[in-house]
């Protein structure tokens, strides 16, 4: 066939494309990610399944990125209103998707007449809750504490230096919204005001194009997912067996640098790296210890541990509590190349004995023991009907996570200087696995009954 004949054909002919051009268009509700947005914060919300799932999210959090350039001379400003949520922060990052620096909540200072909730003791449900946070264009010279909470001051302004490719990142964050308040936690997404070199103030849409705001991202692809190509490699390593790397007893592995991600699977695993780098967007007020999951060993994973204490929010408590963390959550991802959260439990949806101690099973929904459900005293995660989501269908990683330790609470993650001292630093709090089959399980776990 001729070339303009093939032309022809392939676009007006009675080909396979010419049959799907007809096909009626998407319904407007059929198109583009559900999920509120503004012309600064357009990229999200980031979270489990039916928004954006990537980058290992917490399908209880939603995340919204920001990508922009401040004009030379110009200060911005990010004003808005506190969430009613258990935690917010705003992280800004390089081009590989590796943080810089975290303003918390608890670092945010309120506007005059308004009151930070998020501060111990605060009234949660306050009506006056409005901020403000300058963003900075520099780069941060110092280096924080990460994963521990630290002492509260005036409120501190957030680093975020131009990368490499010339762009700004911020991502907003706002973890466990109150029930019902999913995902902006009941207020607007914050809105930026930005101060000109000549003194003229631009809000809203006006600053939104001064930032340049609707720029395409120009990320490194490993800052959201490992190339296809790079994971199959990771997978099929000469002389190791077709579960690996996971183990019938799970091993654990703190998160440092990408090389010691990588490591999972190639065994070289650097301890003196920096920490919170490796992952994908890492939060770096959470640390995080994770495992290759692989139900060939056993139709279900079943997770022990003690529970750390945090505060409770979900229900619209009047005050700010306390605990030893702010937040954990425990959740089932696909695969390094996927990067997609299959689902999460966290502190607050956990059922506890009554030492404090959580089961947490995780399997194919197909495998899901009758016992596995809050009312039994279990909490349950999936693995994905596609496993990894790219080659190994029984495949899983589960990570958990802790979030801004108390000082005085030495057996979080934070605490973790190497994978080999996991079980002795956390003691009781680390996760102790054992795959079991489900018949099994359903022999031996029993459900009170139900009224």
């Amino acid at each position: 066939m001729k070339l303009k004949t093939l032309i022809t054909t392939l676009l007006i002919g009675s080909s396979p494309i010419a049959a799907l051009a007809a096909q009626p268009s998407p319904s407007n509700a059929e198109i583009g990610v559900p999920g509120p947005r503004n012309c600064l914060f357009s990229h999200g919300p980031v979270s489990g399944d039916p928004y954006v799932n990537a980058a290992y999210p917490d399908s209880a959090t939603a995340y919204w990125a920001a990508i922009f350039s401040t004009p030379e001379g110009a200060s911005l400003t990010l004003k808005g209103q506190f969430p009613h949520s258990r935690y917010i922060s705003f992280i800004s990052y390089d081009e590989k998707g590796v943080p810089v620096e975290s303003v918390a909540d608890y670092l945010i200072k309120p506007e005059a007449g308004s009151s930070n909730p998020y501060l111990p003791g605060a009234v949660r449900d306050s009506t006056q809750r409005d901020y403000r946070l300058n963003l900075l264009n520099q780069a941060k010279t110092d280096q924080e504490v990460i994963g521990q909470a630290q002492a509260d001051g005036q409120g501190r302004p957030l680093h975020a230096p131009t990368n490499k490719n010339g762009q700004q990142v911020v991502l907003y964050r706002i973890y466990a919204a109150d029930q019902g308040l999913h995902p902006t936690g009941g207020t607007p997404l914050p809105e930026p005001v930005l101060t000109l070199k000549d003194g003229s103030v631009l809000e809203g849409p006006a600053a939104c194009k001064a930032l340049k705001a609707a720029q395409f991202p120009r990320l490194a692809v490993a800052a959201v997912g490992m190339p296809k190509s790079q994971y199959l490699a990771l997978l099929n390593q000469p002389g190791k067996p077709d579960t690996h790397p996971a183990q019938e007893t799970p091993e654990w592995h703190i998160q440092l640098d990408r090389d010691s991600l990588i490591g999972i699977y190639t065994g070289k695993i650097n301890p003196n790296a920096r920490r919170s780098e490796g992952g994908f967007f890492p939060n770096l007020d959470n640390q995080y210890i994770r495992t290759i999951v692989n139900n060939r060993f056993g139709d279900v994973l079943v997770i022990r541990g003690k529970a750390p204490t945090t505060p409770k929010t979900v229900r619209g408590d009047k005050s700010m509590g306390s605990g030893e963390l702010r937040y954990w959550s425990m959740c089932s991802n696909q695969g390094f190349a996927n990067t997609r959260v299959n689902d999460c439990v966290h502190d607050e949806n956990v059922p506890l004995d009554p030492q404090g101690y959580y089961t947490i099973m995780v399997s194919k929904a197909k495998d899901r023991p009758r016992v596995a459900h809050t009312e039994c005293g279990i909490a349950w995660l999936p693995i994905a009907d596609d496993g990894d989501g790219v080659k190994d269908p029984d495949v899983a990683v589960v990570q958990l996570r802790n979030m801004l330790a108390a000082p005085d609470f030495k057996h979080g993650v934070n605490s973790v200087e190497k994978d080999s001292e996991i079980a002795a630093v956390m003691g009781e709090y680390a996760p102790k696995g054992t795959y079991l089959q489900r018949n099994i399980i359903e022999s031996v776990w029993t459900c009170p009954q139900q009224p």
